[in-house]
């Protein structure tokens, strides 16, 4: 029975790599200038696979999430929030 719960909070790893790789790909149109207002919806997207991530083993897929939602809040303040 430990062991599953063990490999339950594996998955969230890769679940939480998911959806940051999911939030990455929707990130790159978002660049395209007039586009940027797609970042409101791609920073919850990369903050909740964060959060995910909070539970896993290892750090690194909560850090790949805070890293996307980091450059599209980057992008959003540069962009006035809208461009």
């Amino acid at each position: 029975m430990l062991s599953a719960a063990r490999h339950g909070v594996g998955m969230l790893s890769l679940i939480s790599v998911l959806i940051g790789a999911v939030a990455l790909l929707l990130a790159i149109p978002a660049f395209v200038p007039f586009l940027g207002w797609a970042n409101w919806l791609i920073v919850p997207i990369a903050l909740f696979g964060a959060l995910i991530g909070q539970f896993a083993r290892t750090n690194g897929a909560r850090n790949f999430c805070l890293i996307v939602a980091g450059i599209c809040m980057l992008r959003l303040w540069l962009g006035g929030g809208f461009f």
